[in-house]
């Protein structure tokens, strides 16, 4: 463990001084490109940039010991790494400071990503996986601070799941759970929760994962010491250090940004603790220098004083380098050999300049080409109709004048021309209307594709196949019907896995997965600590490695602590790779009607918002959520799936079919038919709601009921509109508060299905009150809609249209 990675090795100098003036022309390209794209920026070619110029050679070291299979989940200013691994071109990173729109010209984002944000592609353009282990892995770049740690967790995490567990294909995702998953991050981001709560995370489940600190002792203006407890990340982390015997904890290196030979060292060290050891590593980098400050949104001159400035360039990594460099000698065989003269590495540093304007130079042509064939079709057809139309001349008469031309300008000049010619049927408008249809499709598909898969494998595509019953199917608790359809599950799928609070032991408090861990070990049915920030980023993380995790959130409040990770990671990965990865967590948890401040939050109108991309499916029963969840593992989109806490003990009659019955996505249920009222629900609202409707129909108002089942998507046929077509009215049940879930139900059903076309009456929303229920049933009763508000709701709903037949209560 004393040897160097160049010891380890074992070159010969020729190569050693190879792979060192390849990493110094490596390292001078990174910097120029940096320098350029900061210009690029100030001159208004690109909207904004930040840059890796100052970690070049930690990055350089890291990239030594990153191998094929290997994954890194990181922050935006790794360019000098992603170069080093071939991620990333002098041409695509300024395709990606254009916001290039084209795959095959900016492969990490498509344009959708601002720079600095990195992602390999792991899939083929038909949604499959490629094989992962032919190539070195990015995970896709997140700009929200330590938003990378809890993904990072998981990564590693399938390393460990992978030494024992194998199926069909899994061999394109790992040789073994040999491989690592790297980490950076900003020092100033040590600070964020998700950090402490990874690393903690890393060092109790013991998975290969290097965690690399990026120390330049500022988060943006703000100095380290204002940032954490104490400003030496190491000594903070001091606690973590693993001892020996023990298995728990990490091992921490520190090391500095200038030394190029320790920083080789400290990676190597790093490698053969994770990879051979399976052991969480932090590489803690210090007196990292920022040459050109946090952005271009501003000067770091403002905030550093004289004389770090002048320390920073006297101990920049690249100026450092080049003195090793020159000062490195060794004897062989009595002949001084040198690594390189001083004219030599100033021949590097003008052909790094050179290779980086050319690279900027034909990105920007490649960017600029589709923007200039888009106006040379456009503007004869705008010529032709300026003739006809005053207004549409000046419209063009203001575009000629534009210095720099995007395509939302031409956009705009189109659509402006045909606002202004409405109401003629020209040839020549027509031909416009054309051309804007086609030009359109072509643009919502770079901006606005791939929110959900759009493979053979998403969830709309997944059959139904509904539940078989025999006469003589057991009643049984609705706990025991989804724990023995994730018997099935497991049975089926070797590569799903199952891990939350309470998960494994007990099998889940409320005994859903009873037993399974005795049955399928204690790494498929796993228990975690009370993290779930980071039980979902483990799920991510997995899920991107080619396993099925189903990640438990205990109850449905909890999910608070995911949010953010839902929102800005999990719910854009196929978004903002445009189809280039996928996590396929199942997020699983369980709530609806609780009782309590804490325990009966129904945040479902915060989840369909912040989460699109995620599928979010309220099942009304456990046999539902079981259907629910043999369907979602047959898809390749991720989902939560919320099961009715008050279902567990619920008698249900088990279907014979278990694991293989699914139920669909995006299709509403008629639980009751009726020719009154439609009456809108999910969820454990829907009992209640069957209810009322049974009393309702006493009093002669027959309510056709309906249950929802999938919030994302909603109702893709429409059937809801039908119901309203009949009925004539419309209510909405939710237990949310007023304008959550049951003002999108009905946005869906007014603006999409057009169901206002067929009311009578007002649609009606009933809804809880604007807090949280207090303790007991009392607190539901007076909180959350009862069987007699809704009575009482839709009652008077009729009143209104007939008092004497319905007179007032």
């Amino acid at each position: 463990m004393d040897s160097t990675y160049i010891e380890t090795q074992q070159i010969s100098f020729q190569d050693f001084r190879t792979s060192v003036i390849q990493d110094y022309k490596l390292g001078r390209i990174s910097r120029e490109m940096s320098y350029l794209g900061r210009r690029e920026v100030l001159t208004g070619k690109a909207k904004f940039g930040i840059f890796g110029d100052g970690k070049e050679l930690p990055q350089l070291a890291m990239a030594k010991v990153f191998r094929n299979g290997d994954f890194r989940s990181g922050y935006y200013r790794d360019q000098t790494f992603a170069m080093a691994i071939d991620a990333v071109t002098i041409e695509s990173f300024f395709a990606q400071l254009y916001a290039d729109t084209s795959i095959e010209r900016e492969p990490a984002s498509a344009g959708r990503q601002m720079n600095g944000h990195y992602a390999t592609r792991s899939l083929n353009e038909d949604g499959s996986w490629k094989n992962l282990m032919e190539q070195k892995n990015i995970s896709s770049d997140i700009s929200p601070t330590a938003g990378q740690m809890p993904r990072l967790l998981g990564l590693a995490m399938a390393s460990k799941v992978y030494k024992t567990v194998h199926f069909e294909g899994s061999e394109k995702f790992s040789n073994g759970g040999n491989e690592i998953a790297f980490g950076t991050i900003g020092d100033a981001s040590t600070a964020e929760g998700h950090f402490w709560e990874s690393l903690n995370a890393a060092c109790a489940l013991q998975v290969p994962m290097i965690v690399s600190i990026w120390d330049d002792g500022y988060g943006i203006s703000v100095p380290t010491q204002n940032q954490r407890a104490k400003a030496d990340i190491a000594e903070m982390l001091s606690g973590f250090q693993r001892k020996e015997g023990e298995n728990q904890g990490c091992e921490i290196i520190q090391v500095k940004a200038w030394d190029y030979p320790s920083l080789l060292d400290a990676y190597a060290r790093a490698e053969h603790f994770a990879r051979t050891e399976s052991v969480p590593v932090v590489v803690h980098v210090v007196e990292v220098t920022q040459p050109q400050g946090h952005s271009t949104s501003g000067s770091h001159e403002r905030y550093k004083n004289e004389d770090r400035l002048k320390w920073e360039g006297e101990f920049d990594g690249l100026r450092k380098f080049r003195e090793w460099i020159l000062d490195y000698s060794i004897d062989i065989e009595g002949n001084e050999e040198v690594l390189a003269s001083a004219e030599e590495l100033d021949r590097i540093d003008e052909e790094a300049k050179k290779l980086v304007k050319e690279g900027q130079k034909k990105a920007w042509e490649n960017y600029q080409k589709p923007i200039l064939d888009l106006k040379n079709r456009v503007l004869p057809l705008i010529e032709d109709l300026k003739s006809q139309h005053t207004g549409v001349a000046e419209e063009l008469e203001k575009f000629t004048k534009l210095i720099a031309v995007a395509k939302k300008d031409i956009f705009h000049l189109v659509r402006k021309s045909l606002f202004i010619s409405r109401g003629s049927h020209s040839a020549e408008r027509a031909a416009l209307e054309n051309l804007y249809n086609e030009i359109f499709a072509v643009e919502k598909d770079n901006y606005s594709s791939h929110l959900y898969s759009q493979s053979q494998w998403k969830a709309t595509n997944i059959k139904e196949v509904a539940p078989v019953f025999a006469e003589n199917s057991e009643m049984v608790d609705g706990r025991v019907v989804v724990r023995n359809n994730f018997d099935k599950i497991f049975e089926k799928y070797p590569e799903a896995l199952v891990f939350g609070e309470d998960a494994g032991n007990i099998g889940d408090v409320n005994q859903g997965l009873e037993g399974l861990q005795e049955k399928y070990g204690e790494l498929r049915v796993a228990d975690t600590g009370i993290r779930e920030a980071t039980i979902l980023g483990q799920g991510i993380g997995l899920a991107m490695r080619g396993l099925r995790p189903i990640a438990e959130i205990q109850y449905l409040d909890y999910i608070l602590y995911c949010i953010q990770g839902m929102s800005d990671d999990l719910a854009t990965v196929q978004y903002r790779t445009r189809g280039g990865q996928k996590a396929p967590v199942i997020i699983r948890t369980r709530g609806h009607r609780l009782e309590g401040v804490w325990h009966s939050g129904s945040p479902m109108a915060g989840i369909i918002n912040l989460s699109k991309g995620i599928l979010v499916l309220v099942p009304r029963n456990l046999t539902k959520a079981a259907g629910f969840y043999n369907t979602m593992l047959q898809s390749d989109e991720p989902a939560v799936i919320v099961e009715c806490l008050n279902g567990y003990r619920l008698k249900e009659k088990q279907p014979e079919n278990l694991g293989e019955f699914t139920v669909p996505v995006g299709k509403i249920e008629i639980t009751k038919e009726g020719k009154d009222v439609t009456l809108v629900t999910y969820g454990s609202t829907w009992r209640l709601v069957m209810e009322a409707a049974e009393e309702l129909e006493k009093i002669g108002i027959s309510a056709e009921v309906i249950d929802v089942q999938s919030l994302i998507p909603f109702d893709l046929t429409h059937e809801i509109a039908q119901s309203v077509q009949k009925t004539n009215r419309l209510v909405v049940i939710d237990e949310d508060v007023e304008g959550g879930t049951s003002a999108f139900i009905l946005q869906q059903v007014m603006e999409k299905q057009k169901a206002f076309r067929y009311l009578d009456a007002d649609p009606l929303t009933i809804s809880a009150e604007n807090h949280r229920p207090a303790y007991a049933s009392d607190g539901d009763y007076f909180s959350k809609p009862s069987v007699d508000d809704m009575v009482e709701k839709i009652y008077t709903m009729f009143h209104e249209n007939n008092p004497q037949k319905f007179p007032k209560i």
